[in-house]
């Protein structure tokens, strides 16, 4: 009884299903699961008798200076391991598989016969200790300890060997309790326990992932319609990435929940508990980038929430009247795609790093040839580095965002995109223009907060300019009462006066201030009005007009 105590104390895994049922009805199924499933995954079982951990997957390096270095492994029976031992790369694989069948054969022995007798002896050979175990009457000898083995622990051959002895003998003893009915049921009862937590918390994280799906769906269809204020906008848009990384957890423990319960089970018999080893073994390479690239993909969309909340901060501080809140939606669109961009670049470069760094390549060197690279580059790109800091200025200062447009030089266009390095523009006929960011000195820009229309009406010279001025106004203020135009018309329209004296008559100039890029259509409408109002008091629109003299000594003629 004492025995069973002991062994059974060893599993380090037993749960009492007491504790299971007073945990399931508060909600802590999902959690138990990942707890469950991560833990006994990821970290180290130790027995009371401090067998090796059983989750050591590849072997040490003990000695490393070597061109042909010593390292060390673990010995299994039955998956677990019984003891470690050290030998050179080339050769360890080869004694491990041996040793490890005859310890299979030794335990076939020992399980098959219940009054089977044990005994472990040592024989000392020179330096070394030979290890026999005998069943029956068959004596197989097992291995041979040399000092790379005593190596592992600091210990003499002698004190090694004492050791391992101890080991072989409890995990044979293990074996064979693990192997007779009363274990096998009770290892089932847990086993159903399990699966009907996985079944449970399965079902817990599938009604959940729906309700986020329908949670994602009202802030999706939330930020695409423009009902709602810019700031309500982007705090929805901030809880959809929240909602988003939740979503994406939540399949990753729904599979971590069902992997790891499985892989639970079957390490709970002694039959089938060297499948989840050889499973881990070969996948740990593509698990540890797995988990990176979910890490990754996590930040990265924490970091898209986090753009948006400081945006929405952004939003709540400078949002008071209608051509704050239209400049602020075009700065947060350019500030949310340069910021989306640049965390989604940097984030990955330091996953892709990591995933080296976890696979067990060595990225100090890589690190060190990045470095040198990016000297190289920032010398052979300065212009590039121009483009970046210009840009990032362009953005700060908030000289022009998506949605405006502007003049550079000889071109101008409306904002389509805008990044560290370049500026592209449409123009009028549809053309894209691209603009580095370095090149872009002096900018205007048509469509920050407001803009106006700089309208010059040609009156004849013969015709009476206060009647003129008189319709002109009326027209103006005619249309700007009109519900169709005075949304786009933010004041009265002043009528300047006689501006000029040119060649079509005299011109009378016009300030309507509009929306921006509204411009444009009010200075067409009103031209139209103009057309229609001059035709009805029969003020004609003049044509370029040029009068020449002649002079001669008797008289001029015109």
């Amino acid at each position: 009884m004492v025995q069973e105590k002991k062994l059974m104390s060893s599993q380090g895994w037993v749960i009492p299903l007491q504790v299971l049922k007073k945990l399931l009805p508060k909600g802590f199924a999902l959690y138990l699961g990942l707890i469950v499933a991560i833990s006994w995954v990821i970290f180290p079982v130790q027995a009371e008798n401090q067998i090796p951990s059983t989750w050591r997957l590849a072997p040490n390096i003990l000695i490393q200076n070597l061109e042909n270095p010593i390292v060390v492994t673990c010995v299994r029976l039955d998956g677990r391991c019984l003891f470690e031992v050290a030998d050179q790369r080339s050769a360890l694989p080869e004694r491990v598989k041996t040793l490890e069948q005859r310890l299979r054969d030794i335990n076939s022995l020992y399980v098959r016969s219940d009054n089977a007798q044990l005994q472990i002896r040592q024989q000392e050979t020179g330096n070394l200790r030979n290890i026999y175990v005998s069943v029956n009457d068959i004596e197989i000898r097992l291995l041979t300890i040399t000092s790379w083995d005593a190596a592992i622990q600091g210990i003499n051959i002698t004190t090694k060997a004492d050791q391992i002895v101890r080991q072989i003998e409890e995990g044979l003893k293990r074996s064979k309790y693990e192997r007779q009915v009363e274990f096998l049921i009770r290892q089932g009862i847990i086993a159903a326990s399990i699966v009907a937590i996985i079944f449970l918390t399965s079902w817990i994280i599938s009604r959940t992932k729906t309700r986020l799906q329908l949670v994602k769906k009202q802030f999706a269809s939330s930020v695409a319609s423009n009902s709602q204020s810019l700031s309500t906008q982007l705090k929805q848009r901030q809880h959809w990435h929240v909602k988003e990384v939740e979503h994406r957890l939540l399949q990753m423990a729904q599979a971590v929940i069902w992997v790891g319960g499985i892989l639970f089970i079957l390490n709970l018999f002694p039959y089938t508990r060297a499948i989840p080893f050889l499973i881990l073994d070969f996948l740990q390479i593509p698990l540890k980038i797995g988990i990176v690239g979910l890490g990754t993909y996590v930040i990265i969309r924490l970091s898209y929430a986090l753009i948006a909340r400081f945006n929405s901060a952004l939003a709540s501080n400078y949002l008071r009247t209608q051509e704050a809140n239209r400049r602020l939606q075009l700065r947060i669109k350019t500030i949310s795609g340069v910021g989306k961009g640049v965390v989604t670049i940097s984030w990955i470069g330091v996953g892709i790093l990591a995933a080296f760094g976890v696979s067990g390549v060595n990225i100090a060197p890589l690190l060190a040839g990045v470095g040198i690279v990016s000297v190289a580059f920032s010398l052979a790109a300065q212009n590039l580095i121009r483009d970046a800091i210009n840009g990032f200025l362009i953005i700060l200062e908030d000289q022009y965002a998506v949605g405006d447009y502007i003049k550079v030089g000889e071109v101008g266009g409306m904002v389509e995109k805008i990044n560290l390095r370049i500026t592209q523009l449409r123009d009028a006929e549809g053309q894209l223009i691209t603009i580095p960011n370095s090149e872009i000195k002096i900018v205007a820009n048509l469509s920050s907060n407001w803009a106006r229309a700089d309208l010059f009406i040609p009156v004849a010279y013969q015709t009476d300019v206060n009647k003129a001025l008189e319709l002109i106004g009326l027209v103006a203020e005619e249309m700007s009462h009109d519900s169709l135009w005075q949304e786009n018309i933010l004041e009265s329209p002043q009528v300047l006066g006689v501006d000029n004296f040119g060649e079509r008559g005299v011109m009378i100039r016009v300030w309507i201030k509009t929306e921006p890029l509204k411009q444009w259509s009010v200075s067409r409408e009103f031209r139209r009005r103009i057309k229609v109002a001059f035709d009805e008091a029969g003020i004609p629109i003049p044509l370029p007009q040029q009068q020449v003299w002649f002079k001669d000594s008797e008289k001029s003629i015109t």
